[in-house]
């Protein structure tokens, strides 16, 4: 039987000992104290871990999310911002719905809804990725009864009918001639504040990610090594504390270290990065460049791909090309490596000589 007695400070003190369990629990309301009492014996006698009363009074889907970010918030790991949006956008759609009305059919009404919506396949993965891990989290962590495989089969259905679904590989690279024309035209742009051709050579120098590019400060460089330290590197398991050293090489027709020297002779002393410049800045001025030469379909984030793939062709094995893109292993590394036949030519000239 359970002990409820007033503390001192007012609030009501629920201790329950049962089958080898105990716990305790404080309320406010002495009727709140009973019925936690009496609803966690029930749960232990069913062989259930009773609930905090905390988590007890969470009620809808909303809540669910409210707690996930608050957990992870209090272990250092609070949501970057994309899956911020997508949590954000899971409370204003479903946030509402009680937390016993989360089956089958209400998920897969939302997937339709969002792809009419105009979502595609690979953002509607995202979304259903992240309820499901919203309800594992309560689940695991909190010890709360809801239903992770209604989840599971509004995907199966939502597949079937191909509105979720993987993203094709994207393969496309400049060719030399759309090159040479954005390098002419952002050396002949005397308004454009950004050295974008700089840049644009130095990306694919590197084979770093935009944001990564206008992150990098003078201290993460070292001239004499030729090394430059990027911080936080983006990583599916970890980014914070994931740093990685890579080195200024040549092999890409730019060379990394000459386009930092020169970078240093517009150096300004109150910005300590690198380029200190807005990376969404920058990526606009790629767009607008490639919406005025008639370029199509091409994006910043393709001369990352353009990198990793001259350094392939450049007779790098792929552990070495790693050391430079950040990938951990093959099947990641891949999709960014797009080789041109004709690029086996030098490959195979290298190692005749």
């Amino acid at each position: 039987m359970a002990s409820i007695r007033r503390q001192k400070s007012g609030r009501w003190r629920v201790q329950v000992r049962r089958k080898g369990r105990a716990l305790s629990e404080t309320f406010v309301r002495y009727e709140d104290a009973k019925i936690w009492a009496v609803e966690a014996e029930r749960e232990i006698d069913r062989g259930e871990s009773p609930r905090k009363s905390r988590i007890s009074k969470l009620t809808t889907f909303g809540d669910l999310i409210d707690l996930h970010i608050a957990d992870m918030k209090e272990v250092g790991k609070a949501p970057g911002r994309s899956k911020d949006a997508t949590l954000k956008m899971l409370k204003r759609v479903l946030g509402k719905r009680k937390i016993v009305e989360l089956d089958r059919d209400r998920f897969i009404d939302f997937g339709k809804t969002r792809a009419g919506e105009g979502a595609g396949p690979v953002t509607l993965s995202i979304d259903i990725g992240i309820i499901k891990l919203v309800l594992q989290h309560a689940a695991a962590v909190h010890g709360m009864r809801v239903s992770v495989e209604a989840v599971d089969l509004a995907r199966y259905a939502l597949k079937r009918l191909g509105l979720v679904g993987k993203g094709t590989e994207r393969d496309r690279r400049p060719t030399d001639g759309e090159l040479a024309k954005l390098i002419a035209y952002f050396d002949d742009n005397p308004r454009q504040g950004i050295p974008m051709s700089r840049i644009v050579k130095f990306a694919i120098a590197t084979a770093m990610r935009q944001e990564e590019i206008f992150r990098v400060s003078w201290d993460d460089l070292n001239t004499r090594t030729k090394m430059l330290t990027i911080r936080d590197r983006k990583d599916p398991r970890q980014k914070k504390g994931n740093d990685q050293r890579i080195p200024l090489l040549s092999v890409s027709g730019f060379d990394g270290l000459a386009l930092v020297e020169e970078q240093r002779a517009l150096r300004n002393n109150q910005d300590a990065r690198i380029f200190p410049f807005n990376h969404r800045s920058a990526g606009a001025a790629f767009t607008r460049a490639c919406r005025k030469l008639e370029i199509d379909d091409l994006h910043f984030h393709d001369l990352r791909h353009e990198g990793t793939s001259r350094l392939f062709e450049a007779g790098f094995a792929i552990q070495q090309v790693a050391l430079v893109t950040g990938h951990r292993d093959w099947k990641m590394l891949r999709r960014y490596t797009h080789l041109k036949p004709e690029g086996l030519h030098a490959i195979a000239a290298t190692l005749a000589a």
